[in-house]
């Protein structure tokens, strides 16, 4: 179809408006009242059959309408239920303008695969308009008007009034089939632009633990938003402007005169930042040279410009190695990025009459918010509250961003609240319209379940714990004796993607909300809800193609004409799980946690085990070991399967190599 995707959706909109004002006008001619026989109740008559006809064709044509459309995506089963499901309430409850819909994956397979639960809630509605009915009447009701549909086997009421319902197996074939030929495909979402700040170290101090949380979630949020089809921008909002600067300045010039025609061999940044701050606080005339080394930078003074991106560089170089090994995109806009813009927001909250002064400093006082922001110090100065207001205001009006997603620590928790709010307060935003969300995460803590530091109490280098961890991950493979069947080229690759996929899968599988402990042997035990388990999973897996001497075409041929067999029990709870992807997506674009993702892949993993436990997919010659026999079914389940946990594995950032 060459119809734009406006288009489609008007005649989508319009059809189903037209079937709502149809499926009324039914309704009203189901028992014509008041009329005796004659040519007018024959001629109702004949209307009613012509509406009901009129009715079926739009509903068949909107489904193919939808079919076309999202042939390649994959189909949310639990939206189309609701589909269905929202259909049938109207029908049997035409006078509720905005009935409850409830339908929700089964906890139990033998409730079914889904339930619908909106009869409890529909019998308190009518309950509140004085109507007698029990809840099961009203899920019987809501049955009855079920339409014929692709998906529903069969429905049962249970208890109170919940609806079981059945799928039917062909349209799980059907699906399964789809994926194979199409690909994992993310389901039709309208395009948005979204920003999230994520990672966000300070210049001149080293990257550590407490910055590898907004690291790996921030990507993850970032890789998920992309296969959506978003148009995302990553941002580093680094801390590269402050008073901090003029003491680094003061101090490059002493140690390094020359730095203006030679560059600077800054070896450790870390003992660098420390030496200056000693003398700041110790030196009086040093802290006075700083001072004024921050009026120069601050004044776009060339020479001091020249020192600030000599030391931003050394950060920045350092920066990049923690971000090459965990495979982070970044685009760097710091602070010194937003200087600018600081003054025209000040201007506006003044303009606007929402700023007022406290004790020689400028304020907004946000109602119902527990802190005012300070938007300019008694000296004149901005600080972070300003700071942030501009970045927030930029990316609202420049990037025209639909979503802003920040990716910090917990604790910063309510000083996003207020900041939104004021945005709120002097109408840059919508929050109905514009989404802007503080995505907070909880601490790391070390075994003893403490901040997690080093022994002598310094705060943890990530590039420390990136090489005990490339360490520790050879030791255990060396223990595996893997070194003598990989190549030391296979060795190293398995290393980095064990050791790194394991540091981000041990974050990201805790709801990031609360602490977690960091501990490299659970990370590393290749059993249980780990990423080391996954890995040896998914290779397992891609094994099985291989071991059948099935070739990449041969499977492509397979996928388009071997019907896939969902008869086994494993079977079918393989495919339910597999198809349940496009859910498991939504839930986590709606809460931004990704530890749903990882509970997700680990029971996949689990539920093919079971399947490969149950169901053989290749048959060998026990004496001479050549395959005799291949159920190409299977081996499709197996193919989608790996497709499936492959794309989980890219959003949560984990790359899984051929040979482990």
């Amino acid at each position: 179809m060459g119809d734009s995707v406006n288009e489609y959706t008007t005649r989508l909109q319009q059809q189903e408006q037209e079937i709502k004002s149809l499926s009324a006008e039914v309704d009203g001619l189901k028992n014509p009242q008041n009329l005796s026989p004659s040519p007018r109740l024959e001629q109702l008559r004949d209307e009613n059959a012509k509406l009901k006809y009129r009715l079926n064709v739009l509903k068949r044509s909107l489904q193919e309408e939808r079919t076309v459309h999202c042939g390649k995506s994959m189909t949310n089963i639990l939206h189309r239920l609701e589909e269905i499901f929202c259909e049938a309430i109207r029908a049997a409850y035409p006078e509720l303008e905005d009935p409850p819909l409830s339908v929700a994956s089964s906890q139990q397979p033998r409730f079914g695969e889904y339930q619908c639960n909106s009869a409890m809630a529909i019998a308190q509605i009518l309950k509140a308009k004085g109507v007698k009915t029990n809840p099961r009447e009203i899920a019987q009701k809501i049955v009855q008007n079920l339409s014929d549909n692709e998906v529903i086997l069969k429905t049962e009421i249970a208890g109170p009034g919940f609806i079981n319902v059945y799928l039917k197996r062909p349209f799980v074939s059907k699906l399964m089939s789809n994926l194979l030929i199409n690909g994992v495909q993310p389901p039709p979402l309208s395009k948005k632009r979204v920003v999230v700040d994520f990672s966000s170290p300070n210049i001149a101090k080293e990257m550590h633990v407490g910055h590898l949380r907004s690291t790996i979630i921030g990507e993850s949020m970032s890789r998920l938003f992309e296969f959506l089809g978003y148009d995302v921008l990553r941002l580093n909002h680094v801390g590269d402007w402050g008073t901090q600067f003029g003491m680094l300045i003061a101090h490059l010039q002493d140690k390094f005169p020359d730095y203006l025609t030679s560059c600077p061999p800054i070896g450790d940044l870390q003992a660098f930042y420390k030496e200056s701050k000693k003398r700041f606080d110790e030196e009086e005339d040093f802290k006075k040279r700083a001072y004024k080394c921050v009026v120069r930078l601050q004044s776009k003074d060339p020479e001091f410009i020249k020192a600030w991106n000599l030391i931003c560089d050394v950060s920045r170089k350092e920066f990049q190695k923690v971000y090459n090994c965990l495979d982070i995109t970044l685009i760097e806009r710091g602070e010194s990025y937003y200087q600018e813009m600081m003054t025209k927001v000040v201007k506006e909250f003044d303009e606007r009459g929402l700023s007022e002064m406290d004790e020689g400093r400028k304020i907004v006082f946000v109602p119902g918010q527990p802190i005012p922001l300070t938007i300019v110090k008694s000296d004149g100065g901005y600080t972070y509250d300003t700071s942030d207001l501009a970045a927030l205001r930029q990316r609202l009006f420049d990037e025209k961003a639909d979503m802003i997603i920040y990716v910090t620590d917990s604790g910063q928790g309510t000083h996003f609240q207020v900041v939104f709010a004021a945005a709120q307060l002097i109408g840059w935003y919508d929050p109905q319209v514009t989404r802007v969300e503080h995505a907070g995460f909880g601490v790391v803590l070390g075994e003893d379940k403490k901040k997690f530091k080093t022994r002598s109490g310094d705060t943890v280098r990530l590039m420390d714990l990136l090489d005990e961890g490339l360490k520790r991950c050879m030791d255990k493979l060396k223990e595996k004796e893997r070194d003598k069947v990989l190549t030391p080229e296979e060795l190293t690759k398995a290393q980095r993607s064990v050791a790194f996929g394991c540091i981000k899968y041990a974050d990201l599988s805790h709801n990031r909300s609360n602490d977690y402990v960091f501990a490299f042997d659970k990370m590393l035990d290749d059993r249980g809800n780990t990423a080391a388990y996954l890995l040896y999973a998914f290779t397992r897996i891609r094994s099985i193609v291989r071991l059948a001497n099935i070739d990449e075409a041969a499977l492509k041929k397979a996928a388009e004409t071997t019907e896939v067999l969902v008869e086994h029990e494993a079977e079918w709870e393989l495919g339910k799980v597999i198809l349940r992807f496009p859910e498991i997506l939504q839930k986590i674009l709606d809460s931004l946690m990704l530890h749903t993702l990882c509970d997700y892949l680990y029971e996949l993993a689990t539920t093919f085990t079971d399947f490969y436990d149950s169901c053989y997919c290749v048959e060998k010659d026990r004496q001479t070991g050549k395959v005799v026999k291949v159920n190409m079914s299977r081996i499709l389940l197996c193919e989608a399967t790996a497709a499936i946990m492959a794309k989980c594995f890219d959003i949560l950032g984990i790359n899984p190599v051929a040979r482990m």
